[in-house]
């Protein structure tokens, strides 16, 4: 006999268990009630607070040794943007402090301009806040995630708040926060706010305690820190690792970047998308003043092009243009040529200054750079510059160093995934000196460094860690690359020339004494003669060898502690070569006053 059951039957209270969920889908859909009710009643809005609690390996939190790194990375941004904002020469400390069981205390100082009190909480315990986002100018901060997700991390692994202490002015107070990042709502949570005494006129300071690993080697927080030394080079920085002495990365100029100016976004740069949301929002009443007060490189006489091209009038209200009509606007701007942006929104580090602060770091025996000039991807300027270090104490049968950089910040994880790292291996390095196999990147002494400075980045994800592969940045590294390379190349070319002639040295120091001697035997001379035949001789070689003396200098540059030669001593060469230069005068007035007594 077949038994009905009642929907109250399935009660969990009750003790029935064991019915499953599918018997209670099915006995609620007899009864008349849609199971989507049911499962809708589950569904709610995610803070984004939330979401990147649950998935932080997205912000670069995906191990112990990497969210120490991401920590300091994203404290250290913060401080430099600050500091040029304000045009302020920066000088940071970077404390990190081993409190055991893998936990760490990291601390960042700067001399910026301080924070003022209101927005304090935001900054450091809000994720998607900042002022930058929005903003079309050269920064290393774009989405106003990385501070805060620090501290939300360090609260996640240690439960404490993060202490922040801050100053605007010695006539204002120091603050002291402790602050926490509540995840539900997206939102700070004051735990104590206090006045205290500090040593800075201005500043801020930054400590977050957290669960880490601390490592050397090249993807550590000591190799971060040497390589923002490097690409900025107007950066003083102290740093106190956990273990070893204190460092110092003191600075090689005194001149601050220019400071990037802010612009529109560029027409060649808009989705459709973009576009309707930016006729929707805007202020201005007709086509043509919206096109020319919202777009970088519109004048009248542009966007008078762009409506003929789109079929569209002037004088249209923003208002009333529909979907279609703003297909229509995006295919006539396409048509139409325009200027590319300015790119005096983007501040390079310059060719001789990104020079210097590799000199400053790595001891090699060749460097150079380029700066290649301003291009555009999807209406975004950026440029693209490079330099290479070659030599030194760098081992020649390893594969190659690189150094990847954008908007000034080391990228040390995915190098792989990295346009960059692309652009190297698909370079043809043998011309140029390096040995390499096809596809992969060359094998050599040598450091390349490469770095993007653009409006906005392409990174392939929020942990910012490598290039998106636009044809455009690829084709421009590339050129980047082939610059230095030819340099490389002229170098390399030049050296082995140069040891060529130094070895004919070799050989007139070692055997023409023996000619001699067997010139005297033949000729029947007497040592006096000899010798002068010996000098004659010895002229006459260096003269058809030609070598200088400013290339003696560069050889003994070239010949440093990896490449030391131990059968010749180039300072007694060139000494040697100096009474070459002296005898060979003494021999042609000699010559002059016997009247070709030597001939016979």
């Amino acid at each position: 006999m077949e038994k009905t059951l009642d929907l109250d039957s399935f009660d969990t209270n009750k003790g029935n268990e064991d019915v499953s969920a599918e018997s209670i889908k099915v006995q609620k859909e007899k009864v008349g009630v849609p199971i989507a009710i049911e499962l809708a009643k589950k569904q709610r809005e995610i803070s984004v607070a939330e979401f990147f609690e649950k998935n932080r390996h997205l912000l670069g939190f995906d191990n112990k040794k990497k969210a120490l790194l991401t920590t300091v990375k994203e404290a250290v941004d913060n401080s430099l943007d600050a500091c040029e904002e304000a045009r302020i020469l920066p000088e940071l400390i970077v404390e990190i402090t081993d409190m055991g069981e893998d936990r760490y205390r990291i601390a960042v100082e700067d001399n910026g301009p301080g924070i003022v009190e209101k927005q304090i909480p935001k900054i450091f315990a809000k994720l998607l806040y900042g002022s930058k986002f929005h903003s079309m100018k050269q920064s290393r901060g774009q989405q106003g995630i990385g501070i805060s997700a620090s501290v939300m991390y360090g609260q996640l692994t240690t439960g404490k708040p993060a202490r922040i202490i801050s100053r605007i002015s010695p006539k204002y107070p120091t603050l002291e926060l402790e602050l926490k990042l509540d995840t539900v709502k997206n939102a700070p949570i004051i735990i104590s706010q206090k006045e205290v005494e500090w040593h800075r006129d201005h500043g801020t300071r930054i400590e977050i305690d957290l669960e880490g690993y601390y490592v050397k080697g090249l993807q550590s927080v000591d190799e971060y820190i040497k390589q923002t030394a490097i690409i900025n080079p107007h950066v003083t920085i102290i740093y106190q690792p956990p273990k070893d002495a204190q460092m110092m990365f003191v600075r090689v100029t005194n001149v601050l970047p220019d400071e990037p100016k802010e612009i529109k976004p560029h027409p060649y740069g808009l989705e459709l998308g973009m576009l309707i949301k930016m006729i929707r929002y805007t202020e201005y009443k007709t086509l043509n003043s919206f096109l020319i007060n919202e777009f970088s490189r519109v004048g009248s006489g542009t966007a008078k092009q762009i409506c003929e091209n789109s079929a569209l009038l002037p004088s249209t209200s923003p208002k009333k243009i529909s979907r279609d009509m703003a297909e229509q606007l995006m295919k006539g701007i396409k048509k139409t040529k325009i200027m590319s942006p300015p790119a005096d929104c983007i501040s390079p580090i310059g060719k001789e200054l990104i020079e210097k602060g590799l000199k400053k770091e790595v001891n090699a025996e060749f460097y150079t750079s380029t700066t290649r000039p301003p291009s555009v991807y999807r209406g975004n300027p950026f440029i693209i510059e490079a330099a290479l270090a070659y030599g030194g104490n760098m081992a020649a049968d390893n594969t190659i160093e690189v150094g990847r950089f954008a908007n000034r910040v080391p990228l040390l994880y995915q190098q792989g995934a990295c346009a960059i790292t692309k652009s190297i291996a698909k370079t043809n390095w043998r011309p140029y000196g390096l040995k390499q196999s096809a596809g992969s990147v060359p094998i050599g002494p040598c450091i390349i460094i490469v770095h993007m400075a653009s409006v906005w980045v392409p990174f392939t994800s929020e942990a910012k860690e490598a290039l998106a592969h636009y044809p455009e940045i690829i084709k421009e590294i590339r050129l980047a690359l082939q610059e230095i390379g030819r340099e490389l190349g002229k170098y390399l070319n030049k050296k082995s020339r140069l040891k060529k002639e130094l070895s004919k040295v070799d050989f007139i120091s070692k055997y023409l004494p023996h000619v001699s001697e067997a010139l005297q035997e033949i000729l029947k001379l007497d040592e006096g003669e000899k010798s002068r035949l010996e000098d004659h001789l010895r002229i006459v070689l260096e003269k058809s060898r030609n070598i200088k003396k400013d290339d003696l200098e560069e050889l003994k540059k070239d010949f440093g502690p990896k490449h030391k030669r131990d059968d010749i001593d180039i300072d007694s060469l060139e000494g040697e070569l100096d009474e070459e230069t002296e005898l060979e005068d003494e021999y042609e007035d000699s010559d002059d006053d016997e009247n070709g007594e030597d001939d016979e």
